[in-house]
């Protein structure tokens, strides 16, 4: 069980939640980090009290100093700032929160100082999987899934004898605000109409990846490298009621799933208590309140983000990279009423298709893919 952590992105959704969870279960909180959020960050430190903070942005990290100058805790910037956090000696367990690809470099630096991760960042493992599970297997590190769908998978993994006994497993997805439109439908919907998720309170990058369930795709490619199981093992269905966060089924063809409320403390909390249980500050889930639960093939032709991250992985080498730069530059776009909710998965099979088929890369080639993955992308709309 984690006694200290350091929290990477404490002011997004899953940070805050996860603070939640540290205040009820009295975990020491080290370091945190954030992007630009002065006000929330203050009041974070003057209640946790952790000994470093990183802002990425520079003149937010001035202005936090003068902030809290009348508080013991230190605070850095940048991308330094912010791998100082991850590596820092006062904390047992990372819990990686951040939003994109910035949350690689520090994910790998915590693993080589030995870090248990507690995993919220999915663009880890998506653009840089094979290092990261690679490091970690050399140093002995665990990592903790806490996204709901692989938190779930692990929870129902404690089930099973062996690997072998794991047939397939199961990724559930909301089908988020547009399930059951066309993709003619699709064509005009606005960023206001795609940022209102049905079931999850979520930042608006990761709301939009639910719109398009490109954030399944991205899942799959997590799953992949959590669970170390084939691509063709791996089956997404959507389930409206977001109950069910996934399942494993076995062998034997008898199915192990985990439910409970739509909340992330849930997950947040399993990890930073594994292998414990204890009181969650979530309401218990009632069954017949639900009344019945609700399973659907995906729609593949309309929801083209999947087929993007599947044939990426399927490629392998730095074609996952490219399909979470491109995605992430897309997303902005749409954000920034630059371009159409359709235009993502284009510009995104497009960026993904450019890259390298290296199956031995480095950190510095995946970094490379991104951008130029996202230059793809910003070319094509210019």
């Amino acid at each position: 069980m984690t006694e200290n952590i350091s929290l990477l992105g404490s002011t997004g959704s899953i940070g805050t939640q996860s603070l939640d969870v540290c205040r009820k279960n009295g975990f020491g909180v080290k370091c945190l980090t954030a992007s630009s959020r002065v006000d929330v960050m203050e009041e974070q430190v003057r209640e946790f009290k952790p000994e470093l903070v990183c802002m990425m942005n520079e003149d937010a990290a001035k202005e936090l100093k003068v902030r809290i100058a009348d508080t013991p805790t230190r605070v850095v910037s940048g991308m330094e700032g912010l791998v100082e956090c991850a590596v820092y000696g006062g904390a047992d367990t990372v819990l990686n929160s951040v939003v994109g690809m910035v949350g690689l470099e520090p994910t790998l630096a915590a693993i080589d100082a030995g870090k248990t991760i507690a995993l919220a960042n999915k663009e880890t493992l998506v653009a840089g999987g094979h290092l990261v599970m690679n490091l970690a297997k050399r140093k002995g590190v665990n990592i903790l899934p806490v996204d709901s769908e692989h938190s779930a998978i692990f929870q129902s993994l404690q089930g099973s004898p062996r690997k072998s006994a794991v047939k397939k497993l199961i990724l559930t997805a909301s089908g988020g605000p547009f399930f059951g439109k066309t993709l003619s439908e699709l064509e005009t919907v606005t960023a206001a109409q795609a940022l209102k998720h049905p079931n999850w309170d979520m930042g608006s990058k990761i709301t939009i990846d639910s719109a398009t369930m490109m954030n399944k795709g991205l899942e799959f490619i997590e799953a992949k490298w959590l669970f170390d199981v084939p691509n063709d093992a791996i089956e997404i269905v959507v389930h409206r009621e977001s109950v069910v966060h996934s399942a494993v089924v076995y062998q034997d063809n008898s199915m192990i799933a985990q439910l409970g409320v739509p909340d992330m403390r849930i997950p947040i909390q399993y990890a930073l208590t594994y292998p414990e249980r204890v009181e969650s500050p979530v309401k218990e889930l009632s069954l017949a309140d639900y009344g019945k639960l609700t399973f659907f093939e995906p729609d593949y032709e309309t929801f083209k983000c999947i087929n993007v991250c599947k044939e990426a992985i399927a490629l392998g080498g730095l074609h996952p990279a490219a399909a979470n730069g491109a995605n992430e530059e897309s997303v902005k776009l749409f954000l920034g009423g630059k371009i159409k909710f359709t235009d993502i998965a284009y510009l995104n099979y497009e960026a993904m298709k450019n890259a390298s088929d290296k199956k031995d890369f480095t950190l510095d080639d995946v970094l490379s893919a991104d951008r130029a993955a996202r230059n793809y992308v910003l070319e094509t709309v210019k």
